[in-house]
């Protein structure tokens, strides 16, 4: 059962195994894409992310979570089992202040904590993807190569989630921000600038929910709610 009490199918592979899934394709994307040499960039995403990890279930709360930022225009961002996330620079263009990168960074580590990579994995397996996973898993990379690609692909990890996954992830970072000392408010402010900085379409990472506009009008209306729980913590911690 999910966080928010949905009946989930999990458990084709173990939490270790998918912590291990999770570093590999995350040392995969480092090879490939350039990580900026911008240390205020990645002091703040850094600061940013350890606010939101303080706020998780125990069990989450792995020791010093690996944050990766990347040189891209694209305004998205990921999180992935283990304990890493990865934000491109092109994400600065729509998280105008840290409540905002919060709402991105939440809303990615939500999907960690409510399992929807195991569940992808889960679906996953009954097909020769499965088999091919569980080859990286004992490092077998060259069959991995020859028979499908790059982890990144077969675990489909970058890939946007269901509409119900992505609606959960919406619930849990907001709430997550909100307990970290963000301003749950600028969720929605996110959801705006990310249409507007995409023109005719929000960027992939989001575009699997319904209606950008319900999307909009359920942030709102959490928004109110979670305010409540922000008390008299500092919105300027990052």
């Amino acid at each position: 059962t999910s966080p928010t009490g949905r009946k989930q199918y999990v458990g084709a592979v173990s939490q270790d195994q998918l912590n291990q899934l999770g570093a590999q394709a995350f040392s995969e994307m480092k090879s490939q894409q350039p990580q900026t040499r911008s240390t205020q960039h990645r002091s703040y995403v850094t600061c940013v992310v350890n606010a939101v990890v303080r706020e998780l279930p125990a069990q989450w709360q792995q020791t010093g979570w690996d944050v990766a930022v990347f040189e891209s225009n694209e305004p998205n961002a990921f999180a992935l089992p283990g304990g890493k996330v990865g934000v491109y620079t092109g994400i600065f263009q729509a998280a105008h202040n840290q409540d905002q990168l919060a709402a991105v960074i939440a809303h990615e580590i939500g999907h960690v904590i409510s399992r929807h990579h195991d569940e992808r994995i889960t679906r996953q397996m009954g097909a020769a993807a499965g088999v091919q996973l569980l080859g990286a898993l004992a490092g077998d990379y060259g069959q991995l190569a020859t028979q499908g690609g790059s982890l990144l692909a077969q675990t489909g990890f970058l890939l946007p989630g269901s509409r119900a996954q992505e609606t959960e992830s919406d619930v849990i970072g907001q709430e997550l921000m909100a307990k970290a000392g963000f301003d749950p408010r600028q969720a929605v402010n996110l959801w705006q600038n990310m249409i507007a900085a995409s023109k005719s379409r929000p960027p992939q990472w989001l575009s699997t929910h319904p209606n950008p506009q319900a999307r909009i009008a359920e942030l709102q209306q959490r928004a109110a709610a979670y305010s409540s729980t922000i008390g008299d913590a500092s919105l300027s911690q990052a």
